[in-house]
């Protein structure tokens, strides 16, 4: 029997993920010439380049393309195989994890996750960091452990789970001119709008909604987050669109009221998203419980 080095296998999965020698050997902690000798050793066991440069990238080959699930999916199992089945104690859990997500989302997660760690898991540290103007593949390159947002994932490498559901409604200060009784189209038209958006887009959903009617709305600027669109709210005739529910404490201490949308509008869902590799791994997965019950609370609970 010929012998088969898995640790080759491990290698053409990371390099098949990234698309790169330089980020594959990032993520398995090797020295780029490290990683070109793997790679050189991957084309010689399969016969094919495996990846080739188109310019200053590199893309796989169609056999390549063809290898990367089978070879996703033999990863993932080898791991579980040769991962021991193991009591998590959480007392003595020493680990640090990285959650980033949408600002509304983290401020209804931070206090009631905080405290469920500080009682059960005392040793165990988090870093919660707000959403990136870029989407960058962070998840894989083990820099972000999870991440809370409206998106499901593109990519088969990355798990998800939707744990929740929210309604947009309109948040306005309590003195503003249009606050009293419902807000028909034709009110929601006289108003002046801020979004929230970390690209700094200023057409989201509202629009599309509004342009299947032959309608636009006036939109002033653009905000980074939720807290910073409401806080304008308060101090301004402008309007905001939010999530109802995750949203509720922060206008509450503003002072602020909401308003149904006479519009139909999809709740937005409420995804947790993160690498396959901790599919199995009980701390991840425990950590993952954990934020999946406060969410489902702050939320209605439905996908």
């Amino acid at each position: 029997m010929a012998h088969v080095d898995l640790n080759l296998l491990v290698a053409l999965d990371a390099l098949l993920e990234e698309n790169s020698v330089t980020a594959a050997a990032d993520r398995l902690n090797l020295s780029p010439p490290a990683m070109s000798r793997t790679l050189a050793r991957i084309r010689r066991a399969t016969g094919d380049d495996i990846l080739v440069r188109a310019g200053r990238t590199m893309v796989p080959t169609p056999r390549a393309l063809e290898l990367r699930e089978e070879t996703r999916d033999l990863v993932r199992r080898a791991t579980a195989v040769l991962t021991p089945v193991r009591r998590l104690d959480l007392a003595a859990l020493n680990r640090h994890f990285t959650v980033r997500g949408h600002d509304a989302l983290l401020a209804a997660l931070a206090a009631p996750l905080i405290a469920r760690i500080g009682a059960t898991a005392p040793n165990l540290h988090l870093s919660l960091l707000a959403e990136s103007a870029a989407d960058r593949p962070d998840l894989a390159r083990g820099q972000v452990d999870l991440e809370i947002g409206a998106d499901e994932p593109g990519r088969p490498e990355i798990s998800s789970e939707v744990v929740g559901a929210d309604r947009l409604v309109l948040a306005l200060r309590r003195g503003h001119p249009l606050a009293k009784g419902r807000v028909g189209l034709d009110r929601l038209l006289r108003m002046t709008f801020v979004t929230v958006s970390r690209r700094g887009r200023l057409h989201d959903a509202i629009d599309d909604a509004l342009a299947e009617r032959g309608l636009r709305r006036r939109v002033i600027a653009s905000l980074p987050t939720s807290a910073a669109a409401l806080d304008v709210v308060s101090r301004s005739d402008a309007v905001a669109v939010v999530a109802e529910r995750v949203c509720r404490p922060a206008s509450a201490r503003l002072g602020l009221v909401t308003r149904r949308l006479p519009l139909e509008l999809p709740p937005t869902r409420v995804v947790l998203t993160w690498h396959h590799r901790h599919d199995s791994d009980p701390a991840h997965a425990w950590l993952r419980g954990q934020v999946r019950d406060v969410l489902r609370e702050a939320t209605d609970g439905t996908a």
